[in-house]
């Protein structure tokens, strides 16, 4: 599925966030210490080797909603956007800070003009994120940040099963409606 906003293509696709060679670089559904964990900082920490972590100690802890940047290391992205979400019903307020890490990871992709970016549903794992409530705030925030002179030229939101690529349809196609330029690919 994609849709079109602005000059930049967003698309949703199911698959592994560390199997993305098409991209300069992926977000990491981070945890605060920056360290491997499960779910998607797990992975990524894994694909990218141990250098990661090395890389990763000086720049932390993040605060939930902050992102920050380092090497992919041995993924096949140039860089890594690291981005803490929110837990949900602890970290409050979480819809802004959910929408933050969104807005933190584009700033940052920005500011290193990085074109082609992939990001996970974050906080919906292991952070306890209701799918669809973070699907809307993902697909709001996205809408409220990206800007037509973007360095920016595609989006794609790596989801892990279909419930997840429902719930980011559903709330893209509503955001997007006007936007879209659906293709059935996934």
């Amino acid at each position: 599925m994609q849709y079109a906003f602005q000059s930049i293509i967003i698309q949703l696709t199911i698959g592994d966030i560390t199997n993305q060679p098409d991209m300069d670089a992926v977000v990491n559904a981070a945890n605060a210490r920056l360290m491997p964990g499960g779910g998607v900082a797990g992975a990524i920490h894994r694909a990218a080797g141990p250098g990661l972590v090395q890389e990763c100690r000086p720049l932390a802890p993040l605060k939930p909603g902050e992102a920050v940047i380092t090497s992919g290391q041995q993924l096949p992205n140039r860089w890594i956007i690291h981005c803490l979400g929110p837990v949900h019903g602890i970290d409050e307020p979480s819809d802004k800070l959910l929408a933050d890490c969104y807005r933190n990871a584009i700033e940052v992709a920005e500011r290193h003009g990085i074109e082609r970016l992939a990001f996970p549903a974050i906080s919906t794992g292991a952070f306890g994120y209701p799918l669809q409530d973070a699907a809307d705030i993902t697909a709001n925030a996205l809408k409220a940040c990206l800007r037509e002179d973007s360095s920016l030229s595609l989006i794609r939101f790596v989801l892990y099963d279909d419930s997840a690529f429902d719930a980011f349809q559903k709330a893209f196609g509503k955001a997007f409606a006007t936007e879209s330029t659906e293709s059935t690919e996934s």
